[in-house]
This record gives structure tokens, C-alpha cells and sequence, in this order.
């Protein structure tokens, strides 16, 4: 087949959107389709942890619809993605189950991560002008209902993301419940973000120039029009929205109430962004997660190729996150090249795929981490710190594989039954951390001293051992003392014994 139709479904906090997909090597992504409505789950979801039954009962009806669409285009796959309302409801894995027996379709819920970089995608799937905008002082800015996403470019690399619980639908709903009173709503969400806002700005942007800000989502493009403003222009904007009553400033918008209604909590933070930032364009993309969902699918089945790194995006936000907490440089540096370079030797023996190698090399980067808060428990500090960082493109369960490579890369390995009942950890993914904590034990041990002792490191694996070739004219006994230990442990992982043959230099 010359093209492939593919339907991506986006179930968010205030709406349900379908988009239809052409996908071919010669035209790229082409939009066929797209259908939106209401449904404000994160509603209650946000107030109470619950999705009512009504509400439940109308994205059936809603999704059953889509379904038939779907049909009726002959789609040849789909991906449907729920977002923060479902996630943060109790009880979801009941409700995703009933929803699957009653529409035929199965849902994903997104970690918050996988959410934002799915979003990033969507933008990205504009190769030409992305890899333009992105080149100076840019941040990507994704108001959602439950909360914003901040991240932050360094010329065209994606060096941190942040994520803050304010987002437009949760803001709204906290205002409106302080009663009838108010008049000016835009004033009470400014002093209830300011805050936390401020605090974002003193410890991730410092005194960085943002120029370029990008704006995910039709929330604002509905209102502008255009692809992209000034300054000057959104500053108009926002006294339109606030100046006026909601229907008044609907009507000159030539948009819904409702719509203007949404709007307010999202200019106030957005302004804010544009003020304390220097920003000067404000780009407005028009791009949804169903957008991301899309390219990603084209990208993973080879329809279109990704002109952007999205890997070393991930990669270079880990940097990012060992430079906060001062990480040594120079050891992870080798450490990295000695644990990937084990990796591919051994990958007859340990059957992993690329994927898992990206989340050693992250283990790597951020193996040390824990030493910030304390060198008495660094592997449980790591693995403390690791959790509670979301690093975009990771989902839960991967970033879960990674703090457990770092906690166990120096405490006792734990038996499955151990490590399943702290986190839920299946069978594959024990085996996944077993591996690479053995090889990250003995890539780590070949550095013990943080000195790079060891210089024109080879590797070569044997039918009973794999052979580390190393040169160094200084003393190594430290190494040498450690070694054994670790070597016992890739043993047992591997059936295979690593060996350290040392050559003298002058």
C-alpha cells in the first residue's frame, strides 16, 4: 500500500478530539479529518478524583461515534491517549476496562512525560519551521486543563521541562468556587500563580532571554487567527478579554462564551511567561496531541523520517538534571562510553533493544546524583531524586527502570519478589534492570577512583569471558580490589565472567 490511514484520538481534560491521518513516504502526514467536542472530564476529576457515570457514559457515546468515522475512512490503525482527568481519577483501570467492552477500543493513559513529549512532537511534525524557531532563546508552552508544561531550549536542544499544577480548567474551577463576588477573575489567578510562577523563573530561568515562545494547542489559536504574534499584539488581546464582559469579548472574538470563559486563566499565565521573559513572538502552531500521536506512529513504522533528535533530547535533559546536582563530569563521561560499549558487545547475550540502551546511558549520567543530598545514602537519594523528576520521553515504568539500576548499581541486588512488591515491577522488566545494573556495576568499578585511570579501554567478548583491554601507567590496585565482586554479579546476569587485562604504558 503507497499510504497508510491512521486515527488518533485524544482524550483530554475538556474535550475529546479525532484526527484522521494520510500517511506515505512521498506526501508525509496529511489531515483528513478532525472532530472535536466538549467534555469536561477534569471537571470533576480535579475536584474529587471521580468521573461520574454521565460523564462516563457520554465519552462512550462519543468514542462509539468515533469508531464509526474511523470505519468508514478504512483506518489501518489507532492509537487512543487519555490525559491528566483520567489519570489522576480512581479507579481508571475499572473505567478503561468498562470503556473498552462497550466502544471495542482500548485506551492508554499517558504519564505526564509521555504527554508533553508527544506534545513537543506535534510541533515538531513542522520540521522546516521548528528547526528554524528553535536555532534562539525559545520554550515551548503547553497550558493544559490540570497543569502547565514549561521546557526550555538551548539553540536546538531541549535542555529541561518543567511541570506546574495550574493548569486552565483546575484554575477556573478554584476561582469560581470562591463565589459570585469576583469581577475581575484574571486578578485572583494572577495571585494564585504568581507564586509558583516566581519560583519557576528563580530556579530555571535565571537570567535567560526567552525570544520565541511556542504555544501548544487551539486555546489561544482560536482567538489570534494567525500562526504567530507579537508582543505587542497579544498584550491587545488580553486587554480585550479582560477589559470586557465575557459576552461582549466573545462577541468581538466572534467565539463562544465558553471559549473566552477557558481563555482567561490561560492569558494570565501566558502573560506572565512574556513579560518576565523578554518574550517578543508568541507561535501559534495550531498543533494537538493527536498531531504527536500521528507523527510518532509514522516515525516508529519508517513512513516518515524525523529530521529533529528527540533521543538526544532526553539524553540532554539528563545532562541537564547532573549538572544540577553536580555530578562528576569526567566519570560519567567515561562511564558512559565504557557501559555502552559493554552493552554492544554483549548484545548476542542480553538481547535488549536500543530503547533499553538509552535508559543505561540515562542511569549513567545520573548514577552519582544522590551524593547532592547525602553521601551516607546516595543510592536511595538517586533513586529518590530519579522518581520525582520527570524527564520528558520517559514514561513512569522506564524512569522506574532507571532509579532502580542506580539504587542497585551499589546496594545488594534484591530477588523478584522483593523489588515486585515495592513498585509493581513485572518479570521483564526485573530482567531489563538486572542486565544493566550489571553492566553499569562493572563499567562503574573501572573508574572506582574518579581519576580515568584506565586509557585505550577495548572490549572484546570470548565464548567464557568478555575481556576488558585496558592501558594505564599509573597503579590500579583499587580497581583491580573491587573488580571481583562485580564480576560475580555480571556472572550470574550473563554467564559469562568479565576479566581485566592490564598493559603497561611507558
Amino acid at each position: 500500500m503507497q499510504y497508510k490511514i491512521f486515527a488518533a484520538i485524544n482524550i483530554g481534560s475538556y474535550e475529546v478530539e479525532m484526527k484522521i491521518f494520510e500517511l506515505s513516504k512521498s506526501k508525509g502526514m496529511r489531515e483528513l479529518d478532525s472532530v472535536r467536542q466538549i467534555l469536561e472530564l477534569g471537571k470533576e476529576a480535579y475536584a474529587d478524583g471521580k468521573i461520574s457515570m454521565e460523564k462516563i457514559e457520554s465519552l462512550c457515546i462519543l468514542l462509539q461515534s468515533f469508531k464509526t468515522i474511523m470505519e468508514g475512512y478504512k483506518a489501518d490503525a489507532y492509537r487512543a491517549c487519555a490525559t491528566s482527568a483520567v489519570r489522576e481519577t480512581k479507579g481508571r483501570v475499572i473505567i478503561l476496562d468498562y470503556i473498552e467492552k462497550k466502544t471495542g477500543l482500548k485506551i492508554e493513559v499517558l504519564s505526564n512525560s509521555e504527554q508533553r513529549f508527544l506534545d513537543y512532537k506535534s510541533i515538531a511534525s513542522s520540521e522546516n519551521e521548528f528547526n528554524k524557531i528553535i536555532q534562539k532563546g525559545t520554550a515551548i508552552i503547553d497550558v493544559g486543563g490540570g497543569s502547565v508544561q514549561f521546557s526550555l531550549f538551548d539553540k536546538d536542544r531541549l535542555i529541561s521541562t518543567q511541570n506546574i499544577r495550574i493548569g486552565n480548567l483546575r484554575l477556573r474551577e478554584r476561582v469560581e468556587s470562591f463565589g459570585r463576588n469576583i469581577t475581575h477573575m484574571e486578578r485572583v489567578i494572577d495571585e494564585l500563580v504568581n507564586s509558583d510562577l516566581a519560583s519557576f523563573k528563580k530556579m530555571y530561568l535565571k537570567e535567560r532571554e526567552i525570544k520565541n515562545l511556542i504555544v501548544v494547542g487551539d486555546n489561544l489559536r482560536d482567538v489570534a487567527k494567525e500562526p504567530s504574534m507579537t508582543r505587542e499584539a497579544f498584550m491587545e488581546l488580553y486587554t480585550l478579554v479582560t477589559e470586557y464582559s465575557l459576552d461582549e469579548a466573545a462577541e468581538r472574538l466572534d467565539v463562544p462564551v465558553e471559549s473566552v470563559h477557558m481563555l482567561i486563566p490561560s492569558l494570565v499565565i501566558h502573560k506572565w511567561i512574556i513579560e518576565e521573559c523578554g518574550v517578543e513572538t508568541v507561535w501559534l502552531p495550531g498543533f494537538h496531541l493527536s498531531d504527536g500521536i500521528a507523527y510518532e506512529y509514522a516515525a516508529q513504522n519508517k513512513i516518515i523520517k524525523t529530521g529533529h533528535d528527540f533521543e538526544g533530547d532526553i539524553i540532554a535533559a539528563a545532562r541537564n538534571m547532573a549538572k544540577r546536582y553536580m555530578c562528576n563530569k569526567n566519570h560519567i563521561r567515561m562511564l558512559e562510553e565504557v557501559s555502552l560499549e559493554i552493552f554492544d558487545k554483549m548484545k548476542k547475550l542480553h538481547g535488549l533493544d536500543a530503547r533499553k540502551r538509552l535508559l543505561l546511558q540515562i542511569a549513567a549520567i545520573l548514577h552519582g546524583c544522590g551524593k547532592y543530598i547525602s553521601l551516607a545514602n546516595v543510592a536511595e537519594c538517586s533513586y529518590s531524586i530519579i522518581m520525582a523528576t520527570e524527564i520528558i520521553g520517559l514514561s513512569h515504568s522506564e524512569r522506574e527502570i532507571i532509579a532502580n539500576i542506580v539504587r542497585y548499581n551499589t546496594l545488594e541486588f534484591e530477588d523478584f519478589e522483593q523489588m515486585c512488591g515495592e513498585g509493581g515491577i513485572t518479570k521483564e522488566e526485573y530482567l531489563t534492570i538486572a542486565k544493566l545494573t550489571a553492566i553499569l556495576r562493572v563499567a562503574n568499578t573501572l573508574d572506582r577512583s574518579h581519576r580515568q585511570k584506565l586509557k585505550n579501554i577495548r572490549i572484546v567478548l570470548g565464548e567464557e569471558e568478555l575481556v576488558i583491554r585496558v592501558e594505564t601507567p599509573e597503579d590500579i590496585s583499587l580497581e583491580q580490589g573491587l573488580f571481583p565482586e562485580k564480576a560475580d554479579f555480571f556472572r550470574e546476569v550473563f554467564s559469562i565472567r568479565p576479566v581485566i587485562k592490564k598493559k603497561k604504558t611507558g
